[in-house]
């Protein structure tokens, strides 16, 4: 029996190819977004600064429409430990062009890292926690309370869109708990609550581990005094998540989306808070976002028309970090579908941002031969099928 293409109908059976062509297009049609991505670039590479590698990327947009790409800029080596400093770069047209290499913090040999940037959008300012420990004390150490000292928590602004920045003040007392050793904000954006019921509140996910128990999890703090101070909020009722990113779902709810250490289950933990991060749900699975054990990005964006869509990005693979791949919900994270495989090689940590009603951005990790090689920026265009 002769095989026909579907897309070279035989004559014999025209009508039929005809009805599944009509199928397929409809189908095709019936996807609510189209992207269309620019070509990527890259804002951090191996050298830049005399820096040796550039890692963990955070990006937001502040009232007047800039764009701020953080990253850390560490110094000899893609190591975790050792002299890691925060840089920024900025672009004043919606990312079509950036400026100089910024550094934002530097403090010596040591470590500051994990950027978790915040727009105040009632006041301009933009908040930026962070994280720091000496530079000789590694994870494991600080983990096993070996170390010489801790991870420390805290907070700088700027109040000229990102150009100048204040000194850096601790508040670790006020966000972390004695019993915890590890802790890191971020590394992703945090958000501004539209809820009128939160004043402005400023949330920034976050995760620590117990002392002793040596237990993961997640945890948010928060603001409700426009950065002046900061709380800490509701921890993951359950364990084996750590590094998260936070949204809030159009109904006022913050949905929490967790890096996973249980291997049973190769995908993202969710949680949900009915008060504005004060508490969390127990966690549950996501099957369909799998990951390799890696930070992943979360946002709700507001589209033509004021329908609300989540979008998701990780390195979409059970077992490595590869093949970023950016997903869409229309239904507040209860079903996923693949809007674009942005890398499909080597690719890790990554932000999202909102650039106007019609576009959306990505920063990420990647390279050809690893992930570490640079931090990339692509912009997509959002453009509705039905042309609304």
């Amino acid at each position: 029996m002769k095989n026909y293409n579907i897309f070279e109908p035989a004559l014999t059976n025209a009508p039929a190819n005809r009805i599944i062509i009509c199928i397929l297009v409809c189908i095709f049609l019936s996807v609510s977004l189209l992207l269309k991505a620019s070509e990527p670039v890259a804002l951090f590479k191996p050298g830049d600064g005399g820096y040796a590698c550039f890692r963990i990327p955070a990006i937001v947009k502040t009232g007047k429409g800039i764009l701020l790409a953080f990253a850390e800029a560490r110094k000899k080596g893609c190591s975790d430990a050792g002299d890691i400093d925060l840089v920024l770069r900025r672009s004043t047209d919606g990312g079509k062009t950036w400026g100089p290499l910024l550094l934002i913090r530097d403090d010596g040999s040591n470590v500051a890292g994990n950027p978790a940037p915040v727009v105040d959008l009632e006041t301009g300012t933009v908040w930026l926690l962070s994280t720091w420990n000496l530079g000789t004390d590694r994870e494991s150490q600080i983990i096993d309370l070996t170390s010489k000292d801790t991870r420390r928590v805290f907070v700088m602004n700027s109040r000229d869109e990102g150009i100048t920045w204040s000194n850096p003040t601790e508040i670790t007392t006020d966000v972390k708990n004695p019993g915890w050793t590890w802790y890191a904000t971020g590394p992703v954006h945090g958000i501004q609550l539209r809820s009128k019921a939160y004043n402005g509140r400023l949330v920034i996910p976050c995760d620590h581990i117990e002392a002793v128990t040596n237990k993961y999890f997640s945890h948010v703090i928060y603001s409700d005094d426009h950065g002046a101070s900061w709380k800490t909020g509701g921890t993951t009722p359950q364990d084996m998540v750590n590094e998260c990113t936070v949204a809030e779902l159009p109904d006022g709810r913050l949905i929490l989306n967790m890096r996973n250490y249980d291997r049973k289950q190769k995908n993202r933990k969710v949680s949900t808070s009915q008060d504005g991060g004060e508490s969390w749900s127990d966690i549950r699975d996501d099957p369909q976002l799998i990951e390799p054990i890696c930070q992943a990005a979360l946002l709700n964006i507001t589209m033509k028309g004021q329908q609300e869509a989540l979008f998701f990005l990780n390195p979409a693979d059970s077992t490595a970090r590869r093949n970023m791949t950016l997903k869409m919900s229309h239904d507040e994270g209860r079903s996923w579908e693949t809007v674009k495989t942005i890398h499909e090689g080597p690719a890790a940590y990554s932000d999202l941002v909102q650039l106007n009603s019609k576009e959306l951005a990505c920063l990420y990790e990647a390279g050809k031969l690893s992930a570490y090689e640079g931090i990339w920026f692509i912009k997509m265009k959002i453009r509705e099928i039905d042309g609304k």
